[in-house]
């Protein structure tokens, strides 16, 4: 029991959580709130330039030949995800950033490194999860703040000059230029992808600081109880609940292989918080960022421990 839960848990996001303490003990402010707020906007430029390097033209070139399954992931991620966030901002005993940060999850873009390696464990089809995870998170630039723009009220979201600017400076220019720059980085970065990993990590741990430093100055404690956490964490399940069973039911209904449908359960499922943190940076003022982030991160080790005992359920079916 003990060594399952030692594999469930991600130790990326123990990492958080001590981020996060320590922001609530020693949060930065003043002048140091300001200088980690620049190495927080340089983290998240170098952390899109890192994405755009590691994805590669024929990838996405070969995205669109199982057009179905993509459309499929596509659809999950932006259009049924949405649907399910916008319910949740009927549940008024959540306060209002945390009810926020439930719709705001719902419009990210899925994950990569996880979606492809339960797709793996479940021996589903790996090659078609790393396209569409892909394409996901490729599309996810442009449609998580469209998306942000459009169905978000509440949460400081804004569509003014400055937030597009943010965008493209701080999102989209650095992945394009990481990807342009591909041929001449790509093989150092899959040389070194376990250290480049860890400058993701670093990038998201630094945003997640500022972040939460600005909400605990702005008394963000003292304005969430224990009990809306926990309710939140139920919400929480129940959302990754119902999309897990209607991925399976959609896969069925659109008649794709046990390998595919697979790919659509994890791909379809996931949220990804290395998106989901530079973005919320960008989009929400700083001291909105905290509460608005709290239930993607419940969100992403809750997908992590159940779809964990999915992956190994589905690889188990399959006769050696």
């Amino acid at each position: 029991m003990m060594n399952r839960l030692r594999h469930a848990l991600d130790p990326f996001l123990l990492l958080l959580l001590a981020t996060v303490a320590l922001a609530s003990i020693l949060p930065a402010r003043g002048e140091g709130a300001r200088i980690a707020g620049m190495v927080a906007d340089a983290g998240i430029v170098l952390l899109f330039f890192l994405h755009g390097a590691k994805l590669s033209r024929a990838a996405i070139w070969d995205g669109t030949r199982a057009w179905k399954l993509h459309l499929a992931v596509l659809g999950t991620s932006f259009l049924l995800f949405p649907l399910i966030g916008l319910a949740t901002q009927r549940i008024g005993i959540i306060p209002d950033g945390m009810r926020a940060g439930l719709l705001f999850l719902t419009l990210l873009p899925s994950t990569v490194q996880s979606s492809i390696a339960f797709t793996a464990i479940a021996r589903g089809n790996v090659a078609a999860a790393v396209v569409s995870a892909s394409f996901s998170n490729l599309l996810g630039i442009v449609a998580t703040p469209l998306l942000v723009a459009l169905l978000m009220r509440q949460g400081g979201a804004s569509v003014s000059l400055a937030s597009i600017e943010g965008i493209v400076l701080q999102l989209l220019l650095p992945f394009l230029v990481g990807h342009l720059a591909r041929p001449w980085i790509g093989g150092f970065v899959a040389r070194h992808k376990a250290k480049i990993g860890w400058v993701d990590r670093g990038s998201i741990l630094l945003v997640v600081y500022a972040a939460f430093s600005a909400a605990v100055v702005e008394g963000l404690w003292q304005s969430v109880s224990g009990g809306e956490l926990a309710l939140l964490a139920v919400v929480c399940c129940v959302m990754l609940a119902t999309v897990l069973a209607l991925t399976f039911g959609l896969g069925r209904l659109v008649g794709l292989s046990r390998e595919d449908a697979i790919v659509l359960q994890f791909c379809g499922s996931k949220k990804s918080l290395a998106t989901g943190v530079p973005i919320a940076g960008v989009l929400f003022p700083a001291a909105a960022v905290g509460p608005i982030l709290l239930p993607l991160m419940l969100f992403h080790q809750i997908q992590l421990m159940v779809c964990a005992v999915l992956a190994r359920r589905y690889g188990g079916q399959v006769p050696e």
